[in-house]
């Protein structure tokens, strides 16, 4: 699309559409086609949420989760376990653990991982504050639930090692094959972890 052919205000919609994940300047020309055809039904309510979600939410102080109040839900939620705290990349993987219902402890929201490529060091991620957090007391165990890629494990050793002799054990989840899945379906590095956390058929 030409400058000739859309107004400044249709350009920059499509250019801040290309922006979000999953999106480039075709298929964000597609979308912005499809709300300003239906303005009424979706485009204005559409601006109407994300102008009260620019207001209203915001990253929780004591966990990184987003919510609109301070601390977030989970955080001020009674019957979780206070001395448990999951370590996540981010928010995604938060909420993830949530729809499993598996785990009742605390989050921590870490905010991405430490990576060479993209120049992110620690000083850019949310680690200070789960030291600071373990520190306090009261914490009996740290999970470290970064995703298993090279750049998640290395965050995973670093924030082990800032946590070591805080007095918190400091596990990481079980890596292999997962409920369902075939061996012939999963890649070398899948079976190699799973190999590795076998455990007694008994237990």
């Amino acid at each position: 699309m030409s400058q000739r052919s859309a107004g400044p205000e249709l350009l920059r919609l499509i250019e801040l559409m290309a922006r979000l994940p999953g999106f480039g300047p075709r298929s964000a020309r597609r979308a912005v086609l499809f709300l300003l055809k239906r303005k009424d039904q979706i485009l204005l309510p559409l601006a109407e949420a994300l102008r009260e979600a620019g207001e209203k939410i915001a990253r929780c102080e004591t966990c990184g989760n987003f919510d609109t109040v301070q601390p977030c839900a989970i955080c001020r939620a009674d019957g979780r376990d206070d001395g448990l705290i999951c370590v996540v990349e981010d928010v995604p993987d938060l909420w993830a653990l949530e729809r499993g219902g598996a785990f009742r402890g605390r989050y921590h929201v870490l905010g991405g991982v430490l990576s060479a490529i993209d120049g992110i060091t620690p000083d850019d991620l949310n680690i200070g504050p789960l030291v600071a957090r373990v520190e306090r007391g009261g914490i009996r165990e740290v999970i470290l639930a970064l995703n298993a890629t090279v750049d998640g494990q290395t965050t995973a050793h670093y924030v082990a090692d800032q946590l070591e002799g805080l007095g918190a054990d400091i596990t990481r989840l079980a890596h292999g094959v997962p409920v369902g899945g075939e061996l012939d379906h999963l890649d070398d590095g899948t079976l190699a972890a799973a190999l590795r956390s076998r455990r007694d058929v008994k237990n």
